[in-house]
Protein backbone atom coordinates (compact mmCIF):
# COMPACT_ATOMS: atom_id res chain seq x y z
CA UNK A 1 0.00 0.00 0.00
CA UNK A 2 2.88 2.31 0.86
CA UNK A 3 4.77 1.70 -2.48
CA UNK A 4 1.61 2.09 -4.62
CA UNK A 5 0.74 5.41 -2.34
CA UNK A 6 4.24 6.42 -3.43
CA UNK A 7 4.13 6.31 -6.70
CA UNK A 8 1.03 7.73 -7.16
CA UNK A 9 2.55 10.67 -5.02
CA UNK A 10 4.95 10.71 -7.77
CA UNK A 11 3.03 10.38 -10.54
CA UNK A 12 1.20 13.63 -9.76
CA UNK A 13 4.27 15.19 -8.56
CA UNK A 14 5.68 14.42 -11.88
CA UNK A 15 2.57 15.77 -13.81
CA UNK A 16 2.52 18.95 -11.50
CA UNK A 17 5.96 19.54 -12.51
CA UNK A 18 5.03 19.19 -16.58
CA UNK A 19 2.32 21.63 -16.22
CA UNK A 20 3.00 25.19 -18.06
CA UNK A 21 3.48 27.50 -15.45
CA UNK A 22 0.33 29.18 -15.12
CA UNK A 23 0.11 29.34 -11.17
CA UNK A 24 2.42 32.77 -11.39
CA UNK A 25 1.32 33.42 -14.89
CA UNK A 26 -2.45 33.06 -14.79
CA UNK A 27 -3.11 36.89 -13.94
CA UNK A 28 -0.06 37.94 -16.75
CA UNK A 29 -1.94 40.88 -18.69
CA UNK A 30 1.44 42.41 -19.47
CA UNK A 31 4.76 41.15 -20.79
CA UNK A 32 7.41 42.25 -23.44
CA UNK A 33 8.42 39.21 -25.46
CA UNK A 34 11.00 37.07 -24.64
CA UNK A 35 11.41 36.65 -28.49
CA UNK A 36 10.79 38.16 -31.71
CA UNK A 37 9.94 36.21 -35.43
CA UNK A 38 13.69 36.80 -36.06
CA UNK A 39 13.54 38.73 -39.04
CA UNK A 40 13.51 42.44 -37.39
CA UNK A 41 10.82 44.54 -37.32
CA UNK A 42 9.13 42.33 -39.83
CA UNK A 43 6.35 41.09 -38.20
CA UNK A 44 3.84 40.41 -40.52
CA UNK A 45 2.12 43.50 -39.60
CA UNK A 46 -0.29 43.87 -36.72
CA UNK A 47 -1.84 40.52 -37.12
CA UNK A 48 1.33 38.55 -36.98
CA UNK A 49 2.64 40.66 -33.69
CA UNK A 50 -0.63 39.93 -32.63
CA UNK A 51 -0.18 36.23 -33.13
CA UNK A 52 2.86 36.18 -31.87
CA UNK A 53 1.80 37.65 -28.34
CA UNK A 54 -1.08 35.10 -28.51
CA UNK A 55 1.62 32.29 -28.82
CA UNK A 56 4.04 33.60 -26.42
CA UNK A 57 0.81 33.84 -23.82
CA UNK A 58 -0.78 30.44 -24.90
CA UNK A 59 2.74 28.62 -24.20
CA UNK A 60 2.88 30.04 -20.15
CA UNK A 61 -1.07 28.87 -19.57
CA UNK A 62 -2.67 32.51 -20.63
CA UNK A 63 -3.45 31.97 -23.93
CA UNK A 64 -7.56 32.11 -22.77
CA UNK A 65 -7.12 36.11 -23.12
CA UNK A 66 -6.94 38.19 -26.27
CA UNK A 67 -3.82 39.77 -26.45
CA UNK A 68 -2.53 42.36 -28.83
CA UNK A 69 0.61 43.88 -29.45
CA UNK A 70 1.57 47.87 -28.39
CA UNK A 71 2.18 49.09 -32.01
CA UNK A 72 0.92 51.86 -33.65
CA UNK A 73 0.83 52.01 -37.81
CA UNK A 74 1.13 54.73 -40.20
CA UNK A 75 -1.25 56.07 -42.74
CA UNK A 76 -0.65 54.54 -45.93
CA UNK A 77 -2.09 52.79 -49.05
CA UNK A 78 -5.49 54.78 -47.99
CA UNK A 79 -5.83 53.03 -44.52
CA UNK A 80 -5.70 55.36 -41.54
CA UNK A 81 -2.92 54.99 -38.86
CA UNK A 82 -3.64 53.07 -36.09
CA UNK A 83 -2.51 54.20 -32.59
CA UNK A 84 -1.06 51.61 -29.95
CA UNK A 85 -3.06 53.32 -27.42
CA UNK A 86 -6.26 52.52 -29.02
CA UNK A 87 -5.33 48.60 -29.42
CA UNK A 88 -5.06 47.13 -25.68
CA UNK A 89 -8.12 47.56 -23.56
CA UNK A 90 -9.28 49.48 -20.99
CA UNK A 91 -6.37 47.75 -18.17
CA UNK A 92 -5.68 47.40 -15.43
CA UNK A 93 -2.79 45.63 -16.70
CA UNK A 94 -0.23 43.44 -14.63
CA UNK A 95 2.97 41.67 -15.40
CA UNK A 96 4.03 37.78 -14.62
CA UNK A 97 4.14 38.08 -10.96
CA UNK A 98 0.97 39.72 -10.17
CA UNK A 99 2.49 43.29 -10.31
CA UNK A 100 0.18 45.97 -11.33
CA UNK A 101 1.58 48.26 -14.27
CA UNK A 102 -0.99 50.50 -14.63
CA UNK A 103 -5.00 50.60 -13.77
CA UNK A 104 -5.83 52.14 -17.62
CA UNK A 105 -4.84 53.99 -20.54
CA UNK A 106 -4.05 57.11 -19.34
CA UNK A 107 -2.22 56.33 -16.28
CA UNK A 108 -0.01 54.06 -18.72
CA UNK A 109 0.59 56.87 -20.58
CA UNK A 110 1.76 59.01 -17.71
CA UNK A 111 4.64 59.22 -14.86
CA UNK A 112 2.50 57.35 -12.14
CA UNK A 113 2.81 54.13 -14.85
CA UNK A 114 4.83 51.37 -12.60
CA UNK A 115 7.50 50.71 -15.46
CA UNK A 116 10.88 49.92 -15.31
CA UNK A 117 13.22 47.08 -15.92
CA UNK A 118 12.16 45.32 -12.56
CA UNK A 119 8.59 45.61 -13.65
CA UNK A 120 8.45 44.73 -17.20
CA UNK A 121 9.24 40.76 -17.17
CA UNK A 122 8.79 38.72 -19.92
CA UNK A 123 5.84 36.36 -20.37
CA UNK A 124 8.49 33.79 -18.61
CA UNK A 125 8.79 36.06 -15.78
CA UNK A 126 12.44 36.97 -16.58
CA UNK A 127 13.99 40.75 -17.03
CA UNK A 128 15.09 41.50 -20.38
CA UNK A 129 19.17 43.12 -21.11
CA UNK A 130 19.11 46.63 -20.91
CA UNK A 131 22.07 49.46 -20.40
CA UNK A 132 24.93 47.56 -19.23
CA UNK A 133 23.83 44.25 -19.76
CA UNK A 134 26.08 42.34 -22.37
CA UNK A 135 24.14 42.69 -25.27
CA UNK A 136 21.74 45.54 -24.41
CA UNK A 137 18.48 44.63 -25.63
CA UNK A 138 16.72 47.69 -24.22
CA UNK A 139 15.07 49.71 -27.80
CA UNK A 140 11.60 47.86 -27.69
CA UNK A 141 9.34 48.41 -30.83
CA UNK A 142 6.31 50.56 -30.65
CA UNK A 143 5.88 52.94 -33.86
CA UNK A 144 4.39 55.68 -31.22
CA UNK A 145 4.97 58.61 -29.22
CA UNK A 146 4.69 58.77 -25.92
CA UNK A 147 1.13 59.53 -25.21
CA UNK A 148 0.51 55.93 -27.31
CA UNK A 149 -0.41 58.00 -31.04
CA UNK A 150 1.29 56.87 -34.06
CA UNK A 151 4.86 58.82 -34.69
CA UNK A 152 5.08 60.45 -37.87
CA UNK A 153 7.93 62.28 -39.47
CA UNK A 154 10.13 63.12 -42.89
CA UNK A 155 11.04 59.89 -44.16
CA UNK A 156 9.97 57.76 -41.33
CA UNK A 157 8.72 54.76 -42.44
CA UNK A 158 7.69 52.68 -39.72
CA UNK A 159 9.48 49.66 -41.25
CA UNK A 160 6.51 49.57 -43.68
CA UNK A 161 4.00 48.99 -40.82
CA UNK A 162 6.01 46.29 -39.53
CA UNK A 163 6.72 44.31 -42.44
CA UNK A 164 9.88 44.94 -43.90
CA UNK A 165 13.43 43.91 -42.45
CA UNK A 166 15.39 46.38 -44.78
CA UNK A 167 18.54 48.31 -44.40
CA UNK A 168 16.32 51.77 -44.87
CA UNK A 169 14.29 53.05 -43.18
CA UNK A 170 13.60 52.51 -39.13
CA UNK A 171 11.10 51.89 -36.38
CA UNK A 172 10.21 54.43 -33.33
CA UNK A 173 11.21 52.49 -30.36
CA UNK A 174 11.29 52.99 -26.26
CA UNK A 175 13.98 51.75 -23.83
CA UNK A 176 12.14 49.26 -21.27
CA UNK A 177 14.76 50.59 -18.60
CA UNK A 178 14.10 54.34 -18.99
CA UNK A 179 17.78 55.00 -20.01
CA UNK A 180 19.94 55.64 -22.59
CA UNK A 181 20.25 58.20 -25.44
CA UNK A 182 18.25 59.50 -27.87
CA UNK A 183 15.23 62.20 -27.88
CA UNK A 184 13.51 60.97 -25.15
CA UNK A 185 16.44 58.33 -23.33
CA UNK A 186 13.93 57.62 -19.94
CA UNK A 187 10.46 56.87 -22.29
CA UNK A 188 9.37 53.17 -22.18
CA UNK A 189 7.72 54.00 -25.64
CA UNK A 190 9.22 56.56 -27.77
CA UNK A 191 13.11 56.87 -26.67
CA UNK A 192 14.24 57.57 -30.50
CA UNK A 193 14.16 55.77 -33.77
CA UNK A 194 15.97 53.11 -35.27
CA UNK A 195 18.69 52.81 -37.61
CA UNK A 196 17.12 50.13 -39.73
CA UNK A 197 14.97 47.78 -40.11
CA UNK A 198 16.44 44.68 -39.84
CA UNK A 199 17.81 42.31 -37.30
CA UNK A 200 21.38 43.49 -37.27
CA UNK A 201 19.89 46.95 -37.33
CA UNK A 202 18.52 46.79 -34.49
CA UNK A 203 20.51 44.78 -32.61
CA UNK A 204 23.35 47.26 -33.64
CA UNK A 205 21.56 50.46 -31.96
CA UNK A 206 20.37 47.97 -28.78
CA UNK A 207 17.05 46.07 -29.52
CA UNK A 208 16.40 42.62 -30.61
CA UNK A 209 12.87 43.14 -31.69
CA UNK A 210 10.84 42.45 -28.93
CA UNK A 211 7.71 44.39 -28.58
CA UNK A 212 5.38 44.62 -25.86
CA UNK A 213 2.01 42.61 -25.57
CA UNK A 214 -1.26 43.81 -23.76
CA UNK A 215 -4.19 41.78 -22.73
CA UNK A 216 -7.63 43.04 -23.45
CA UNK A 217 -9.79 43.17 -21.04
CA UNK A 218 -6.83 43.95 -18.24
Amino acid sequence: MRIHATLAFAAAFGLALAQPAAAQSADMTFFITSAGPGDGANLGGLAGADMQCQDLAYAQGAGDRTWRAYLSTIAADGSAAVHARDRIGSGPWHNYGGVLIAENVAQLHSDAANLTKETILTEKGAPVNGRGDTPNMHDILTGSNMDGTAFTGEGYTNCDNWTTSGSTGGARVGHHDRQGGGDNPTSWNAAHTSRGCGQEDLQGTGGNGFFYCFALGG
